[in-house]
């Protein structure tokens, strides 16, 4: 059976994958194949697991020539928007790539695509400005309504603003969509893991810095109460330390036996604790709260021993070199 059309199908219909031994119906895959390349979001993963598909079995199930190209068109892209040196045509119509290492001093490009020739400018990759400083980037928050147009048009193209970014390293757009997901964002173009609040290449440990990203919500917290919140942990961390470990180390001392105590003397259906004698079963329970009983104070020392180094180098050194700036 099929494990994604919950079709019964015979043998051969479920071709063989280099990336992984998932299985799935030929049909299926090419099908799931399909909607991967038409929506770009290549390089393709298995439908079961993240493993990406290799090359060679996503050209054996596309059976599109067309579909086929455009999968190593894909690929090509994805390759060199990684790529720090590679800049794009800005010209419409043209998605050309220029390969331009070593051109800080001399940022003036031409494409090199027949019949475009187009010049652009390496540092901010607009249409070549010789007289003029780069211009910046156009702002997606920039409102291009008239004055005479309502509140309603304003309000409409700040929200479109707020939902619809640049990718930092592609400068793809990126949109979200405001259903009260979490801010880490994963480029489909090139791969970039960035913040939505800040728009920053983050790293996973981003939001718990004192960057006032939040996972959650629609706007980084302001100065005052970033600041206020880093005060707060500098002034109050060693007594929530000692809150803490005052109650972790009597809850893992005494609660780990008596976890494994119930645990055991709970037994189940079809254990082997259900064929032995009263003596037996609490000879059992007995021996496992003891070994408990010797194992909990060596898991509440590296617990302590541990966690609570950790916490006071991220609080009086993170927190502390990121109030100095």
């Amino acid at each position: 059976e099929c494990p994604l059309c919950l079709l019964p199908q015979p043998p051969e219909a479920f071709p063989s994958l280099a990336s992984c031994s998932h299985r799935s119906c030929r049909s299926c895959l090419q099908q799931y194949l399909r909607l991967a390349v038409r929506e770009s979001r290549v390089p393709a993963s298995c439908p079961h697991c993240p493993a990406a598909l290799h090359p060679a079995d996503v050209h054996r199930l596309l059976p599109e020539p067309a579909l086929r190209d455009k999968y190593e068109e894909f690929l090509l892209r994805r390759l060199l928007v990684a790529d720090p040196g590679t800049r794009w045509c800005p010209a419409p119509d043209c998605s050309y790539a220029v390969f331009a290492h070593g051109c800080a001093e001399c940022p003036r490009l031409t494409c090199g695509r027949e019949g475009c020739g187009t010049e652009f400018c390496y540092h901010c990759r607009q249409p070549w400005h010789p007289d003029g400083p780069c211009a910046p980037a156009p702002s997606l928050a920039t409102p291009t309504a008239q004055p005479e147009e309502s509140a309603h048009g304003e309000a409409l193209a700040q929200a479109e603003a707020e939902d619809i970014k640049v990718c930092p390293r592609c400068s793809a757009f990126i949109v979200k969509i405001n259903d009260g997901s979490c801010n880490r964002m994963n480029c489909t173009v090139c791969g970039c893991l960035f913040c939505w609040l800040c728009l920053r290449e983050i790293s996973d440990v981003h939001f718990l810095s004192p960057s006032g990203c939040t996972f959650w919500g629609k706007r980084p917290w302001s100065r005052t109460r970033r600041i206020l919140w880093q005060l707060g942990m500098v002034l109050g961390a060693p007594m929530v330390i000692s809150l803490a470990a005052g109650v972790a180390v009597p809850v893992i001392t005494i609660g780990i036996p008596i976890y494994m105590g119930r645990k055991v003397l709970a037994g189940g259906p079809g254990s082997r604790r259900s064929s032995l004698s009263g003596c037996q079963q609490c000879l059992s329970v007995t021996s496992s709260v003891l070994l408990s009983l010797f194992v909990s104070p060596i898991i509440t020392a590296l617990t302590v021993g541990v966690g609570v180094p950790l916490v006071l180098t991220y609080v009086y050194g993170t927190v502390v070199l990121s109030l100095c700036r």
